[in-house]
């Protein structure tokens, strides 16, 4: 079986792929699926897939529409974990250039491969992610993603080489190094996750740096839900724009979709990753608008060509055409998880919400932690936030309006008592990475 080369010239610029014409768009999408799942079919080394389509009775010469990926199998990151490191492989060991692999925090970690044509198309869809914020060859782009078998910074490194930025691969931690990168290499782009960048804004004040007076503009933040209070939070406090970036290991890593400078969802690079919305308890598909769990296939992946995986975000697919004129259809920004719910007291909770809540209130910093424990057999949440300093100096009558205050919005938002504990400047841990938001002490 014959596969498309991906060398640099056989690229065309993001203009011609990311506005082609819908029917030239859904005839690549139909020609890729069938391609990615006769290689899946064919060679995945444990044969799961296959296994999978012949209990179903679907064969990859069944597959003659793009509604025809209804009838294919889904597969969930447990599926990954069970055929560690190399079941779900479909070439041979000898055409895979790199390996990335989960953390590993819930037991075996997930182990990913790509061939260079893979390392190709990431470099691709990333290249066009920064092309989409508005980032071009003259911007400086630092990227203080996790360097090693975390995607986040070599995904973002090789985009923004591909696009012909200058790149600067400060990796995470070591803030006050990152500032002074900022500031001395006229840095005009950086790439993080959302809570460390506010941490490093954080750390810039105290050093009497104002984000405001450096050359940065772009934020490309991802690899951590986060919330339109949170970009408004970044964006007022150190004008930049945050564009929000999504993506995930099991796909390829970051670059699956991406906010453009219109900061109205998230444009999924369709030609490269098919995206389906299902209802998370039926898995039943689901119509344009309507909110569920987002699946994603893979076209144009090799090494491990993922056939409709359920990625567990919430999400829905935007129907009307996006101001920029791209023809790739968008996602809404990535709130919640189906798997980071926490229930309360019978109510479903997600930490989204009460971040929401937060930062509708002045005062409140973006850093908190939500404690949950069981108390005489009920749940009980507890919210620990900080509060600014000017915040803390106030006298007692004021720290208990801010904390009625705070209550009262989290009680509109999920419907559950919690309780607040205001707590000091720098009190709760900073992230280098994906922040900590939940303790649960449930057992």
């Amino acid at each position: 079986m014959t596969r498309e080369s991906h060398c640099d010239a056989c690229f065309p610029p993001a203009s011609a792929l990311d506005y082609l014409p819908l029917p030239e768009l859904r005839a690549l999408q139909l020609r890729r699926l069938k391609e990615s799942v006769n290689l899946a079919y064919h060679h995945q080394e444990s044969g799961l897939l296959k296994r999978r389509m012949d209990e179903a009775g679907v064969k990859p010469e069944d597959i003659k529409s793009l509604d025809d990926i209804r009838r294919l199998p889904f597969f969930l990151k447990t599926d990954l974990r069970d055929t560690y490191p190399y079941g779900l492989f479909a070439v041979p060991r000898e055409q895979v250039v790199r390996l990335h692999a989960s953390s590993g925090t819930t037991g075996k970690p997930i182990v990913v491969g790509y061939t260079q044509s893979d390392i190709d198309v990431w470099s691709d869809a990333m290249r066009r992610c920064l092309l989409a914020c508005g980032l071009s060859e003259h911007d400086v782009m630092q990227v203080s993603y996790g360097y090693g078998l975390f995607t986040g910074g070599l995904g973002a490194h090789y985009g923004g080489e591909a696009l012909g930025a200058t790149v600067v691969p400060t990796s995470g931690g070591n803030t006050e190094r990152q500032i002074m990168v900022l500031q001395d290499f006229g840095v005009t782009a950086i790439c993080c996750t959302p809570s460390y960048f506010t941490h490093i804004a954080e750390k810039a004040a105290e050093a009497g740096v104002n984000i405001r007076e450096t050359k940065l503009r772009v934020g490309v933040f991802g690899a951590e839900p986060w919330t339109e209070a949170m970009r408004q939070h970044i964006q007022d406090s150190t004008g930049i724009r945050a564009h929000d970036i999504y993506g995930l290991s099991e796909i390829i890593g970051p670059g699956v979709a991406i906010e453009c400078r219109e900061q109205n969802g998230l444009h999924v690079f369709e030609d490269y990753f098919y995206p389906e919305i299902i209802d998370p308890e039926t898995c039943e598909n689901l119509p344009d608008g309507e909110e569920g769990e987002l699946v994603l296939t893979t076209l144009s992946k090799q090494a491990i060509p993922m056939i409709r995986y359920r990625t567990r975000d919430i999400t829905s697919l935007m129907t009307e055409q996006c101001a920029c004129g791209r023809t790739v259809r968008r996602i809404r920004r990535i709130g919640r998880r189906s798997d980071d719910m926490l229930i309360i007291r019978g109510v479903n909770v997600y930490p989204s919400q009460i971040e929401a809540a937060l930062m509708r209130i002045k005062g409140v910093s973006p850093h908190y932690l939500i404690v949950v424990t069981r108390e005489s057999g009920l749940d009980q949440m507890e919210v620990q936030m900080e509060i600014t300093p000017e915040i803390l100096g106030d006298r007692i009558r004021e720290l208990e309006d801010l904390q009625g205050a705070v209550a009262h919005a989290i009680y509109s938002t999920v419907g559950i008592n919690a309780k607040v504990t205001l707590v000091e400047s720098k009190t709760i841990a900073r992230s280098e990475g994906k922040a900590k938001r939940v303790i649960d002490k449930r057992g």
